[in-house]
């Protein structure tokens, strides 16, 4: 069986919390729930990293405007991490070149990261921190169970992702103009903080 729709689906999630797809993977082929899991997905240090890192993550990604930095910071870290993990596991089940899934990983955690952060930025909007806490936890049992799923049935999985990232990108169409509205405020705050720095700076 082609190893293609765990890429694809390893990659949207990836794309939206790359550590959480890390350790998961890990765990389900250290506990042998999966042989499809490269080892080196098994190994301690990748599991205690990835779960740190999760645990960081889980954290920043509840806490408005604080998310969508994380977000800036990990634009290059998720699409990365979803060739990497699309490339160990096509190299795991030889049924798929090594390059081709580390694209096809790559270009689509890309795509559900930018829904991701468009997403975050538009909620940033609210004036009330409770929508970000309740995107965050839709997410992180979004990935979980889908990544879960996928390691029993990779098919449905993969459908399962393409519509959700095809409905994100759809609905990321319809939030720009929040977007914008973050983007400006955002940068608002940093033209206040800068005004703010200089009176401080200039003599009484």
């Amino acid at each position: 069986m082609s190893v293609l729709p765990l890429v694809f689906t390893s990659g949207w999630a990836s794309g939206v919390n790359a550590y959480a797809v890390v350790l998961l993977l890990g765990v389900f082929g250290a506990t042998g729930v999966s042989e499809d899991v490269p080892e080196t997905l098994q190994r301690p240090e990748v599991l205690v990293t990835a779960g740190v890192l999760f645990l960081c993550e889980a954290v920043a990604d509840k806490i408005p405007y604080v998310d969508s930095a994380w977000d800036s910071v990990h634009t290059l870290v998720r699409p990365a991490a979803g060739a990497w993990v699309g490339a160990l596991l096509a190299g795991q089940s030889g049924s798929l070149s090594d390059v081709a899934a580390g694209l096809i990983g790559g270009s689509t955690a890309l795509a559900s990261h930018t829904v991701k952060a468009g997403t975050r930025m538009a909620v940033n909007t609210s004036p009330e921190p409770f929508s970000n806490v309740i995107v965050s936890l839709a997410e992180d049992l979004g990935v979980g169970g889908i990544v879960t799923f996928a390691m029993f049935n990779p098919e449905a999985a993969a459908i399962i992702a393409g519509v959700l990232l095809v409905a994100g990108l759809g609905t990321l169409f319809f939030l720009v103009s929040r977007i914008r509205r973050f983007l400006r405020r955002r940068a608002q705050r940093r033209e206040e903080k800068r005004i703010a720095a200089q009176v401080e700076k200039s003599p009484d």
